[in-house]
């Protein structure tokens, strides 16, 4: 096994805030990457707070900063300071990427856009992270995942049942796509620069990450497809692709082929369905799907989830468990395959982590490391940068670079 971690000596600053940046950047950390996070004086970074907004789930540690930050070094910064610049020159200059998402009003009252800083290094890839995109009417709108991924893409719409209204989507999901979307942006930027030696300015949005998770959608909207309506499972358009409920108040679905038809009639114990006219063949089973979901709603209703686990698998019957998150933690499959991993210098409440989701066979990831606090590491960043005692002391007093705070976990003090 080749023990370097793939991005072992490849520096970032990660300039930006909440989730679908600082993610981005974390994946680059997950693989051996020396990531530089900069925060403002005061709360820092305003996803410290996040964990403590409802509708996300309530803890005495802040997970969810955890998750975005672990494995970064923390260096807090007042961007509107006036020697700001000196210390932002020389993290320019240090670093191999820099992840921004102020939105682009922002950017340039701070001197911060590519025109502004690329200049400083130009081997930089300069990664940014838009709500809307770079051009167009709402360019400059801030952007959260629920609006421009979820709302603005078609997704809310599409995930929802038949009278039902829009409802409120998983958490930072968007975020969290994007924030692989904006990785793939890094690596493809410095991909390129391998090749030519020169740094670039590489982009995406939520809005055009959730557009490509609906993709397959908006394809056909743009083909003329012929739309069926919202998803009833009562009513599905094909009800061997269903959701249905078990005896002990379990969901799971199952996605089936037409070829599979059989499996399943054999699964359930019916075998005078395969010979029922109303669901003799594909067009027969789409003309009575109703008929058939009621059917099938009766059947599965009338013994537990235990049982049909065991009727499925010697079936060979394509299914899914609608699992809680609690269930997700303890799954033998998450875990055996490292989705899950410990944390290094946790706390009694927070001992692991949710990995990113890429693996590279013989290259090992970076051990996880609990986030850091507020400036945790500002001084020492500065010597790095090769900034004197004297220096470093009149950023203190001067209100550049305040007093770091204590040594934290998980995001708060211990």
């Amino acid at each position: 096994m080749n023990t370097d971690q793939i991005f072992k000596g490849l520096k970032v600053v990660d300039l930006a805030s909440f989730l679908a940046g600082p993610g981005a950047a974390t994946v680059l950390s997950d693989f051996g990457a020396d990531v530089i996070k900069v925060e403002p004086p005061g709360i820092g970074d305003p996803h410290r707070l996040t964990y403590k907004i409802p509708p996300l789930p309530s803890a005495k540690e802040n997970y969810s900063w955890q998750l975005s930050n672990r494995n970064k070094r923390g260096l807090a910064l007042d961007l509107k300071s006036p020697r700001a610049g000196e210390i932002l020159e020389r993290l320019v200059k240090w670093a191999d990427v820099l992840v921004v998402n102020f939105p682009h009003p922002v950017r340039k009252k701070l001197k911060l856009t590519y025109e502004d800083i690329g200049r400083w290094n130009p081997r930089l890839i300069y990664a940014d992270l838009t709500g809307y995109g770079d051009t167009g009417p709402d360019a400059d709108l801030p952007g959260f995942d629920i609006t421009a991924y979820w709302s603005r893409s078609g997704l809310l719409d599409m995930t929802r049942d038949a009278g039902a209204p829009p409802t409120l989507p998983v958490p930072a999901s968007g975020d969290h796509a994007a924030a692989m979307g904006l990785y793939s942006a890094i690596v493809t930027g410095l991909y390129r620069r391998e090749r030519t030696g020169e740094g670039c300015y590489v982009t995406t949005s939520l809005l055009a990450e959730g557009i490509w998770a609906s993709a397959v959608t908006v394809q056909a909207a743009l083909s003329d497809a012929k739309f069926f309506p919202l998803h009833d499972r009562k009513n599905p358009p094909n009800a061997i692709f269903n959701v249905y409920q078990t005896s002990d108040n379990r969901w799971f679905l199952i996605v089936m082929q037409p070829k599979d038809w059989p499996a399943l009639v054999a699964a359930v114990s019916r075998p005078e369905l395969a010979t029922d006219p109303r669901f003799a063949d594909d067009v027969a089973r789409a003309k009575n799907s109703g008929q058939l979901a009621a059917i099938l709603d009766k059947i599965f209703a009338a013994q537990p989830l235990a049982h049909w686990r065991d009727a499925f698998e010697r079936a060979r019957v394509t299914y899914g468990i609608v699992q809680t998150a609690a269930e997700v933690t303890t799954d033998p499959q998450v875990l055996a395959n490292e989705i899950i991993v410990p944390i290094e210098g946790g706390s009694e409440h927070l001992t692991r982590t949710v990995s990113s989701p890429i693996r590279v066979h013989g290259v090992p990831k970076a051990a996880a490391r609990r986030a850091p606090g507020l400036g945790e590491h500002s001084d020492q960043i500065l010597k790095e940068l090769g900034f004197t005692e004297n220096e470093i002391d009149g950023f203190h007093s001067g209100g550049s670079v305040p007093q770091p705070t204590q040594p934290v976990t998980a995001g708060g003090v211990r």
